[in-house]
């Protein structure tokens, strides 16, 4: 009996380190993964620094972009309000152009009749100033004819 308890113990040591053999080398296999998963993990930490540096930077632009981007909105609804301004002016001149050609339309209208008659009574004057002086230059012939004849006599 003493033998039987003798060959368990040393079943159950041999078993034991058996167990151990098998534990030590599934705890190398893990540590050797371990190893590689803290090297990944590494790189994996140097790249993400690398990308936070370039995020930040890309966002740091982005913010540039934008003020600049609203800076030049800014100037441009200046521009824009400046050519509405124009666009009111040559509005506003067109109306006063329209008023002035419509009221010179208008005096011209109810000065026809008046424009009529000033016509009228140029050409009656300038018809009696021709019959004026052709009667004086008649006159002068007359007169110049009658004293060479009196002359010659």
């Amino acid at each position: 009996m003493q033998i039987i308890l003798y060959l368990s113990v040393a079943l159950i040591a041999i078993a034991f380190f058996v167990l151990v053999i098998y534990l030590s080398t599934t705890l190398k296999s893990l540590q050797v993964t371990l190893t590689s998963v803290s090297k990944t993990l590494t790189g994996l930490e140097k790249q993400l620094d690398g990308v936070t540096t370039e995020t930040t930077l890309l966002l740091q632009k982005t913010n540039a972009l934008a003020e600049d981007i609203q800076q030049k909105s800014e100037s441009l609804n200046s521009v824009v309000e400046a050519v509405k301004d124009v666009g009111t002016t040559v509005s506003q001149f067109n109306g006063t152009l329209k008023n002035i050609t419509n009221s010179v339309d208008q005096q011209v209208e109810e000065s026809k009749e008046k424009i009529s008659q000033i016509v009228q009574w140029s050409n009656i004057i300038l018809e009696l100033k021709d019959k004026w002086q052709a009667r004086k230059q008649s006159k002068n012939e007359v007169g110049s004819n009658e004293r060479q004849r009196v002359r010659s006599h």
